[in-house]
């Protein structure tokens, strides 16, 4: 007799992103994001312009419905006080990608994909710490939730799991998230180039 385990909808989907995912993490420590200030600036400028084409998410109101914490876990204002910190320019940008009237499914990959990078921030605010930064300088972006980060994180998977979508909005769902992990390598291409 074999049992059978149910896949989470949030399971599923890291395992569909999981190569894109390893090959951006990859990439930006590749970089050496963490080797002195200057590195560690142009990963700020990465993140900034990937926060800000993302920020749109925080004013959906589909959204805010589904997450009542919606505002709270935004980051956009935080990372552009980290680079003023830093005495870096905020990258001058052209128009996000998305907009707050994304559909859920979709804005639910990108939010993935934002979401999920609150807990590989635990490790790089540490790193971060050894440049002398922290929640109050430089690495604002990077702190965790006053909650916890894992609880944070199993908050959003929970809305997430939970969501009744049919065929067409689950393939949104990962096409949300495989747009969003692109929108961050194309940042990548633009500071490193």
């Amino acid at each position: 007799m074999s049992s059978v385990i149910d896949t989470t909808r949030t399971q599923a989907l890291k395992a569909r992103t999981h190569a894109t995912h390893e090959q951006l993490d990859q990439r930006i420590m590749a970089n050496q994001p963490f080797a002195n200030r200057e590195n560690y600036s142009r990963f700020l400028e990465a993140q900034y312009r990937f926060l800000r084409d993302a920020d749109a998410l925080y004013d959906n109101p589909e959204l805010a419905a589904l997450f009542p914490d919606l505002a709270e876990r935004r980051r956009y204002h935080s990372i552009a006080a980290d680079l003023a910190d830093l005495d870096r320019p905020l990258p001058q940008l052209q128009d996000a990608p998305i907009s707050e009237t994304l559909d859920v499914a979709t804005a639910m990959g990108w939010l993935y994909v934002v979401e999920g990078s609150k807990l590989g921030a635990a490790i790089l605010y540490k790193l971060a710490g050894k440049l002398g930064l922290d929640e109050r300088c430089g690495a604002r972006h990077l702190a965790g939730h006053p909650d916890g980060r894992a609880r944070h994180w199993r908050a959003f998977t929970a809305v997430l799991d939970g969501l009744r979508l049919d065929e067409a909005a689950e393939a949104r769902v990962t096409a949300g998230a495989a747009a969003a992990f692109a929108c961050m390598n194309g940042h990548l291409d633009q500071v490193y180039a």
